[in-house]
């Protein structure tokens, strides 16, 4: 299959206009005609080689929403004409305990990633989804519900599953407290997911100007964290605090918000190590865990949520050609709340 899309060629260089093959459909392959590709930070990072050695040409993209044209021979899960989204992921080893759980993200030998790692062959570069179709195993891809706009869909295969996790795992519900750190690409979905499970939702920030986005979207109350002595009055107060957070910052102010047993779930990935007070913890049965991304059954599970509760990603579309401008907004953090190409104008 003849593809189009966007790469970069080297680390040091922008994104650039890139065709290249994707290959023949297989017996449970399915081929999918790209609508709308996500940006996620993360997309940055690999591209600009950021987080360790990368592989190149790269056609980056793990958020990708679009409709399948065609179907392997032994294809049962889809059908021409149905709406299909792709995270960020494509395979994996399917016999380890986390694979066989369906929690492919924690395969045991390492999930394959949508883009930048090489294929289970070990020797074809798997490309992104900025590009203009896409082929995948039927079973790495998700249904997409009929009543959801295929923009706003694309954001969810990464940052809408890495907030619908955790607020499931820890149970997110009426009765809960739950405090989302930051409002960006990430937290924008946490508190949505939060909200709609009935959990009383907090979000901490330090852009004021936030507050009138935050309430919109079913926050019970807003916390300007700018001033770290606004944080004492709230101390043993929540079941579940989601630190969407990727700058550095004191962890242990967040801890002391905890109630007994309660857990603060890193998902933003700092520029350091935390430094933790382990009186924090002591005080309290208080912990902090990680969470990344979700399996198959999970992604769909949220797709299904998202379908029953009319939930999208708040997105800005751009064409092909401000992609390299639509990195540096992400970047300054100047975007509300992620950018999305129309796969048209690749």
């Amino acid at each position: 299959m003849k593809s189009r899309g966007l790469a970069a060629l080297k680390a040091s260089e922008e994104l650039t206009q890139f065709e290249f093959d994707r290959r023949e459909l297989r017996p449970h392959d399915v081929g999918i005609d790209i609508a709308f590709a996500g940006i996620c930070h993360s997309d940055i990072h690999q591209a600009r080689e950021e987080w360790g050695p990368a592989l190149f040409p790269m056609v980056p993209g793990h958020e990708i929403a679009g409709t399948v044209t065609s179907i392997g021979s032994a294809v049962t899960k889809f059908a021409v004409g149905d709406a299909i989204g792709v995270g960020v992921f494509i395979d994996s080893c399917r016999t380890c305990a986390s694979c066989l759980a369906g929690l492919q993200q924690y395969c045991e030998t390492g999930m394959t990633g949508t883009y930048n790692t090489f294929e289970r062959d070990g020797t074809t570069i798997a490309f992104g989804g900025y590009s203009t179709n896409f082929v995948i195993n039927e079973d790495y891809a998700v249904h997409i519900p009929g009543n959801l706009a295929l923009s706003g869909v694309a954001p969810l295969l990464c940052a809408g599953i890495t907030l619908y996790s955790p607020l499931k795992t820890w149970e997110a519900g009426p009765g809960m407290r739950v405090g989302i750190m930051g409002l960006g690409g990430l937290g924008h979905m946490g508190l949505k997911f939060a909200h709609a499970m009935g959990a009383e939702t907090t979000v901490f920030s330090h852009s004021p100007e936030k507050e009138t986005d935050a309430r919109a979207m079913g926050a019970d109350h807003f916390i300007v964290t700018k001033d770290p002595l606004t944080l004492k009055p709230l101390r043993k107060t929540f079941d579940l605090i989601l630190n969407t957070v990727s700058a550095d910052l004191d962890i242990n102010l967040y801890l002391e918000l905890l109630k007994l047993d309660g857990t603060l779930v890193v998902i933003g990935l700092p520029g350091k190590p935390y430094a933790v007070n382990v009186g924090s913890l002591l005080d309290g049965r208080r912990r902090i865990a990680g969470s990344m991304i979700g399996g198959i059954p999970e992604i769909q599970e949220m797709l299904d949520f998202c379908g029953r509760h009319a939930i999208l990603s708040d997105v800005e579309v751009i064409n092909a050609e401000y992609v390299n401008t639509a990195y540096e907004r992400t970047v300054a953090s100047d975007v509300k709340y992620r950018f999305v190409i129309d796969a048209t104008t690749f």
